[in-house]
């Protein structure tokens, strides 16, 4: 292998609208002012490890097609110190300020848990040097409870205790790990915390169990002094056919259920929402109403299938709304915006990551700048004001003041032949309005 595994790529700058050059940011321009933010801040982006770098290519009917050094390296270890500086080569010339992982995407599983986490130190001391060398920051760790068959039946939800053990073992280092490494929050996903069949589970046990292992995480945080936030992220289905963690409204009851809701936040990604039967846009808006909103994992599904693929995102309207309720909201306070998104199996050449990358980064700043023109001119805001103009009356106002009781309020109905004209909620003029500012 040469020195570098992208030899004739220079740092990706920012070129305006008009340039032609692939490998430039044409909207994406970290230092522009949006909203009293500058825009690297408002948007915080992070590259994933996983689809990144430890990701082959493959799906379930095919293997791996791409041509990564690091997966010809035999020695576990080696490859991983090879994957780590390709990365961080990445990170670099891409201009990304932070980046997200699980352990066994950056370290690899050894014999024994034991193993695993010396495993993990060698490589975190060099990753902390990266880090040093590159002012790149951690956005969010987290371990993988998922993937090696012991979580078949779930982590946390798992019939056996030894499994949920296990399981603690893997969170605690990652944990400290990402405290370590000075990481703005920490994920926890459930992708085996559902069930195939009632004829071999119990719910309500099973419920407890995570809501024990979500507990112990909390009180572990507090201890070391971790001060970011703990995210939990919603998904509805695959790979199990009933998820605990189905959408944002679900993992919400389930917090305050059992007394969590004051601990987690949520890290929603746009694919999950879909699967969900929401828009991205929905949950989003759910989280920031509740008060759990976290971070977001951006990408995108496709249309014709029905499962996550985890396409690098390019609806601008899409975004755009996003952006428009986000930064409504205030914006994030310790999440960011996490390519939980993957090349293409045909997209082969290294120089692919770049693209994706650069059309991802550009068209979460064309969204942004376009929700800015929405807050600034304030016209979608008036709609909405306009449209519940009544509950800031009189009659309003006394309803929700509690100062008047279901009686009373049918009786005034009766006494002042109270007959309400439907109003148009202008749904066309407002899309309309919404494709002028694309």
């Amino acid at each position: 292998m040469s020195q570098s595994f992208f030899p004739g790529v220079e740092r990706i700058r920012y070129e305006g609208p008009n340039s032609e050059n692939p490998l430039a940011f044409r909207y994406y321009d970290p230092n522009r002012m949006v909203l009293g933010k500058r825009l690297e801040e408002q948007l915080r982006v992070a590259v994933c490890y996983w689809h990144s770098f430890a990701w082959p290519g493959s799906d379930i009917f095919g293997h791996g097609t791409f041509d990564r050094p690091w997966f010809k390296v035999s020695n576990p270890l080696e490859a991983a110190e090879l994957k780590l500086k390709t990365a961080f080569e990445f990170f670099e010339k891409l201009g990304s300020p932070y980046f997200t992982f699980h352990d066994r995407d950056i370290a690899p599983e050894g014999a024994t848990l034991r193993e695993s986490h010396d495993n993990l130190d060698r490589i975190i001391e060099k990753a902390q040097a990266e880090m040093q060398r590159t002012s790149v920051k951690l956005l969010w760790g987290t371990a993988n409870l998922f993937s090696h068959p012991r979580y078949m039946g779930g982590a946390a939800t798992n019939p056996d205790p030894e499994v949920f053990a296990y399981a603690a073992g893997q969170v605690r280092k990652m944990l400290d790990v990402t405290h370590q490494l000075a990481g703005a929050n920490y994920v926890l996903w459930g992708g085996r915390e559902g069930y195939e069949t009632l004829l071999n589970t119990d719910m309500k046990r099973e419920a407890d169990q995570l809501a024990r292992f979500l507990s112990m995480v909390c009180e572990y945080k507090h201890k070391i002094g971790f001060k970011g936030l703990l995210l939990i992220e919603p998904k509805p289905k695959e790979p199990t056919k009933h998820q605990y963690d189905f959408d944002t409204a679900t993992v919400y009851a389930f917090l305050q259920r059992y007394r969590l809701d004051k601990e987690y936040k949520v890290n929603i990604e746009a694919n999950h929402a879909i699967l969900s039967g929401h828009s991205f846009q929905h949950e989003v808006a759910y989280a920031l109403g509740n008060g759990i909103f976290g971070s977001l994992d951006m990408n995108r599904g496709d249309d014709l299938l029905g499962w996550d693929t985890d396409q690098f995102p390019n609806d601008l309207q899409e975004i755009a709304l996003v952006m428009h309720t986000l930064l409504k909201g205030g914006g994030f306070s310790s999440g960011g915006m996490n390519f939980d998104a993957k090349l293409r199996r045909q997209s082969s050449d290294p120089n692919d990551l770049f693209h994706a990358h650069i059309g991802g980064m550009d068209t979460l700043a064309r969204g942004t700048l376009i929700a800015e023109q929405m807050i600034q001119d304030g016209k979608l805001d008036r709609a909405v004001e306009e449209r519940y103009a009544g509950w800031r009356g009189e009659l309003g106002e006394s309803i929700l003041g509690g100062r008047v009781s279901l009686a009373e309020l049918a009786d005034q109905a009766l006494a002042k032949g109270i007959d309400p004209k439907p109003r148009s909620g202008r749904q066309e003029y407002l899309e309309n309005l919404v494709n002028r500012y694309l």
